[in-house]
């Protein structure tokens, strides 16, 4: 069984920053990709960035602003996000899963997710 537990989620000013944090217990072995995504009230939840043996990826709304990096001898994962902008306030969770192969192409396969972390960027 693997847990994920997020922490670092808070209230900010437009422009501010914040740092997630998603701590990883269990069975991780067989994961080797892992990502952050959000849900913004009445919308559905999106990919923030995930990263994948040391290669990272992220949204276009994120990218240049957020990033992701991960720690094994931490068995943590964290996002790094500068310059808030009051569309980034969401809940923000954390997943981790295999890369797969869909259709020739690899694609993150999320098997295991958080319970998340609010963030709330103000004006």
């Amino acid at each position: 069984q693997v847990q994920l537990v997020e922490s670092g989620g808070g209230s900010v000013q437009d422009g501010g920053s914040l740092r997630l944090s998603c701590s990883v217990s269990g069975s991780t072995s067989s994961l080797n990709v892992m990502g952050w995504f959000r849900q913004a009230p009445g919308k559905e939840r999106e990919g923030v960035a995930f990263i994948y043996a040391g290669i990272t990826s992220y949204a276009d709304s994120v990218k240049g602003r957020f990033t992701i990096s991960r720690d094994n001898a931490k068995n943590s994962l964290y996002l790094e996000m500068n310059s808030l902008k009051r569309e980034d306030t969401a809940m923000y969770y954390c997943a981790a899963g295999l890369m797969v192969r869909v259709g020739g192409f690899p694609e993150p396969e999320y098997r295991y997710w958080g319970q998340g972390t609010q963030v709330t960027v103000s004006s």
